[in-house]
């Protein structure tokens, strides 16, 4: 489907006087201090400072801010961004499904599932026959929570690289989670506590569980709740999902039980009220030794939302773009595997976002 912006929200569609001028990359998406910048457009992509207008590629909070004039979004995202934020998050927003179009003044937008989390989507930004894709996070392994990431041909890929090394190479989440069930197995009378980011890898664990035929009900910090009702809103099962309330003489209910929580929860009390807990934590970080160490970590899941090395590096070369902007992450190893490889590369080195949704 094909749309054009209303002149009050996105702006005029008159040509300039430059229309006919060749269109180089910097001049479609350039870097700012609030993030990337359309001039043509006159639009942000995830800026991280309240912007007028603001193109935002999924719900985690590096990424999709409150504050903005206008915000335009898959729908999943601003209901997402409106659980977080509230309902008054954006002076006024705008839902694009992906495959359609829309033209902004002389820039033509469209938006391709990202696979990153639920609503999360590539965003592409064409003018004048220059194609620009701003991959935002994305992952390439399938997941049963949200929408298969979408190679899109392009001149300019921007991607992220939060791991943006060789030495991250992530194995099948699908492995992790049967090491999770042995364990579960192994040691009956003790729970299992899984801290995972509140949004994307906690719905994404939990439904790895249960297609791993894991069928009694799994233990929710509250602070997953709203979330998690979400995404089963949105068709995704996750099975019986209970409260991890805990009380002082009923420890052992929870003996044998799966528990999911934020990773800041198991920095309190609230950890320290099950029985003999197994300390488990589902991120690419686990790959790293020392970090599980550092948290404290018995049974480190290595389950990433984001592309490992190896599927950044086809990624690239699938897009066939000729030039590649690398952005938070490990920026210098990436952009001099390009170059090696005969890809212009330069790195973005944007500032304000983290790791969320790793």
């Amino acid at each position: 489907m094909r749309l054009s912006a209303g002149v009050a929200q996105w702006g005029s569609n008159q040509k300039n006087n430059a229309y006919l001028q060749k269109m180089r990359p910097r001049d479609l998406l350039r870097s700012r201090p609030e993030g990337l910048y359309c001039p043509p457009g006159n639009f942000f992509i995830d800026p991280v400072r309240p912007v007028e207008r603001a193109l935002i590629t999924h719900g985690h909070s590096d990424h999709a801010r409150a504050g903005h004039g206008k915000v335009l979004a898959t729908q999943q995202t601003l209901d997402i961004m409106g659980l977080r934020y509230g309902e008054n998050f954006a002076g006024e927003t705008q839902a694009m499904r992906c495959g359609d179009h829309l033209t902004i003044n002389d820039v033509e937008i469209s938006f391709h599932p990202a696979g990153h989390v639920l609503g999360s989507a590539q965003i592409c930004v064409e003018s004048r026959g220059l194609r620009i894709v701003a991959s935002g996070d994305y992952k390439r392994q399938a997941d049963p929570t949200c929408q298969q990431f979408e190679v899109i041909p392009c001149d300019v890929f921007i991607t992220e690289a939060t791991f943006g090394l060789p030495v991250f190479r992530h194995p099948p989440a699908r492995a992790e989670i049967a090491r999770l069930l042995r364990s579960v197995e192994q040691f009956p009378e003790r729970a299992h506590l899984i801290g995972a980011y509140a949004l994307g890898k906690a719905q994404r664990v939990i439904r790895l569980i249960r297609d791993a035929g894991y069928e009694a009900p799994i233990y929710l910090h509250g602070a997953l709740q709203k979330l998690c009702d979400y995404y089963a809103g949105q068709g995704i099962d996750l099975g019986e999902l209970l409260p991890a309330t805990v009380e002082a003489n009923r420890k052992g209910e929870f003996a044998g039980a799966i528990v999911v929580g934020t990773p800041s929860a198991f920095a309190d009390r609230w950890a320290r009220r099950f029985p003999d807990p197994v300390s488990a934590f589902a991120s690419g970080w686990m790959r790293i030794r020392q970090r599980a160490k550092q948290r404290g970590v018995e049974l480190p899941l290595i389950i990433s939302d984001h592309s490992d090395w190896d599927e950044l590096t086809a990624t690239i070369r699938e897009t066939g773009a000729g030039e590649v902007w690398v952005t938070h992450g490990r920026e210098e190893a990436l952009v001099r595997w390009c170059e090696l490889n005969g890809i212009a590369a330069r790195p973005l080195h944007l500032i304000g976002y983290e790791d969320e949704g790793d």
